[in-house]
């Protein structure tokens, strides 16, 4: 089994599913609401707990209600949170989450306040790491002794991009927004083609795959009924097959399953599939080829 720390956000999200995203500023009716475990970490954490992997998480709340909530949740997927930093007086992060018709989503943002900067002293025991940008402190730390420790190093590059830590990551996996936020290009091509960075780099593009070194890898087609989460459960995904030994294009064709697995199911990363399902719909899609 092969074990990730992870480092960055958790938070609660809200979520509230609508035939159309709000246009103005009036009461709406939604469809049905959830409320669920969210952030960038947390949910890649939860992932690879699902797929079999030794998930370790890292990330920070204040002392309140939605703490108590987010590690109770996390708890019960089997995720360790021993490493996870709480500080009294500070407000945990929480998220107002629209899913439309579409599975497309909107989504307002609290990211907390008078929250830990110093993750404190680690002991980093891992396959792999994987940090998101949220607490660029955190995944500096855990970048750096992935590098150390010379196990795959991911980052998940949503803007702001610190450039120092794209530089010591092994690999850079950025959202489109957080590509062309980082290089001032606004063409996502012509921003990949300008990186200069030492490490492996690629860009998610959502239904339309992944860009990377050797081309596009294109996604799979589901029924998309809510895309929460969905790039969590990808990151975590392919650090997780980085971690097991897999190569990069291996990684990224177990994370496009993995991710559209989650698609079809509403609910942010509570619909993140176990491991026994993304093999099944990998050997029923490249029988299909």
């Amino acid at each position: 089994m092969a074990r990730v720390m992870v480092a960055g956000s958790a938070a609660l999200d809200f979520v509230f599913q609508m035939e159309a995203l709000p246009a103005r500023a009036e009461k709406y009716a939604a469809d049905t609401v959830d409320i669920v475990g969210g952030g960038c970490a947390a949910n890649a954490a939860v992932a690879i707990a699902r797929l079999g992997g030794d998930a370790q998480l890292l990330a920070r709340f204040g002392r309140d209600d939605v703490c108590d909530l987010v590690l109770e949740d996390i708890r019960a997927e089997g995720v360790d949170v021993g490493p996870c930093v709480i500080t009294e007086g500070a407000r945990s992060a929480m998220s107002s989450v629209y899913v439309d018709g579409a599975g497309e989503r909107q989504i307002m943002a609290f990211r907390g306040a008078g929250l830990a900067k110093d993750p404190g002293l680690l002991e980093l025991r891992a396959d792999a790491v994987l940090a998101d940008t949220r607490w660029p402190e955190a995944a500096r730390q855990v970048i750096e002794m992935g590098g150390a420790l010379g196990v795959p190093s991911v980052l998940d590059g949503e803007a702001p991009v610190p450039a120092n830590l794209a530089a010591a990551a092994s690999h850079v996996v950025f959202s489109e927004q957080g590509l062309m936020d980082f290089t001032g290009v606004g063409d996502v091509t012509e921003a990949y083609a300008a990186l200069e960075l030492p490490g492996w780099c690629a860009v998610t593009m959502g239904a339309a795959g992944v860009l990377h070194p050797g081309g596009v890898l294109p996604g799979f087609e589901v029924d998309v009924k809510d895309t929460l989460g969905a790039g969590d459960v990808w990151h975590g995904a392919f650090a997780l097959r980085l971690g097991e030994g897999a190569g990069e294009m291996d990684a990224m064709r177990f994370a496009h399953a993995a991710a559209a697995l989650k698609c079809t199911g509403f609910g942010g990363r509570k619909a993140a599939p176990d491991r026994t399902q993304v093999e099944q719909f990998l050997k029923e899609r490249m029988a299909c080829n």
